[in-house]
């Protein structure tokens, strides 16, 4: 049972995180994960159609909306998921994937990349660049850090050559990256491509292209040729979250970290990590703790 004293303190946490994250934000925003909301469960997400050839494998939900033509499941099958066509989840993922896609786009950029990424290594950070290539591979160094995040931005297209890969070291985790594509992007013949695309018109994923992360795209097609999608998870500190409701907090959902730092989320995801929390892509401060449950 929660004791009161509980409740008080979710109360004053709620009013101290607001405050740190006005404070913090700004500083931290460059650095803090895309929050993805409800479009966070969705591997392919469409706004007209999701069309499919082959034995496509999706980890994940799959969707359409405003439109509602999903085409080739079977024989693509999708794993861990539901698929969605013009219902209101899909409907409320489409409004998260905007919220998203403004958000990556209003980051403040840390550096320019050029037009081709191949045999570039970057680390953390927020890069913008025009119509984006890769030719070769892309090597993202999270230089130590587990929660390093890299946020790409195309102005217009990306478009990624066959066999070309996207590669991971040190920490960088494909939950934790973002492409902001300003029209249309294009995943390449055999490819492996990793983090989550955010695409302002259509996506489409070559023949046995592989995609470690999500293919989201607003207002255009997801199309998809025999491949394999894996599901991004970064595992959070302190041995996961656990969700509890405190009574007296209007029904509001506890995600308590195994330290007993605790976080009040009101209708969105909440990521955990050490004493700070990610909610919607800025950084908060929690100093409310939660007795042990009698």
């Amino acid at each position: 049972m929660v004791t009161r004293f509980a409740r008080t303190a979710f109360v004053a946490a709620c009013a101290s995180a607001a405050l740190v994250a006005s404070s913090l934000g700004g500083a931290l925003a460059a650095t803090s994960a895309v929050g993805l909301g409800t479009a966070g469960s969705f591997a392919v997400l469409a706004g007209t159609t999701v069309t499919n050839t082959g034995a496509s494998t999706v980890a994940g939900d799959l969707g359409v909306s405003p439109g509602s033509a999903v085409t080739g499941f079977p024989p693509g099958l999708v794993s861990g998921g539901v698929v969605h066509a013009a219902d209101a989840a899909v409907a409320a993922a489409q409004a998260d994937l905007t919220i998203a896609f403004d958000d990556a786009a209003g980051r403040a950029s840390t550096g320019a990349v050029t037009a081709d990424l191949g045999g570039q290594t970057l680390v953390p950070g927020v890069y913008t660049g025009g119509a984006l290539a890769l030719g070769g591979t892309l090597t993202l160094d999270g230089q130590g850090d587990a929660g390093a995040v890299f946020i790409l931005r195309a102005s217009s297209t990306l478009v990624t050559a066959s066999a070309s890969r996207v590669t991971l070291i040190n920490g960088a985790a494909a939950c934790r990256v973002f492409w902001e594509v300003g029209s249309s992007a294009t995943l390449g013949t055999s490819s492996n491509f990793a983090g989550t695309v955010l695409a302002l018109t259509s996506i489409a994923a070559q023949t046995n292209a592989s995609i470690n992360g999500r293919l989201l795209a607003r207002n255009g097609a997801v199309t998809l040729d025999s491949n394999t999608f894996s599901r991004p998870s970064c595992a959070s500190a302190g041995g996961g979250v656990t969700g509890v409701t405190i009574p007296g907090t209007g029904g509001h959902a506890v995600a308590k970290l195994k330290g007993a730092v605790a976080a009040v989320l009101v209708g969105a995801v909440l990521v955990a990590t050490g004493r700070r929390t990610k909610r919607g892509g800025r950084v908060t401060v929690v100093t409310a703790t939660i007795p042990p449950e009698k």
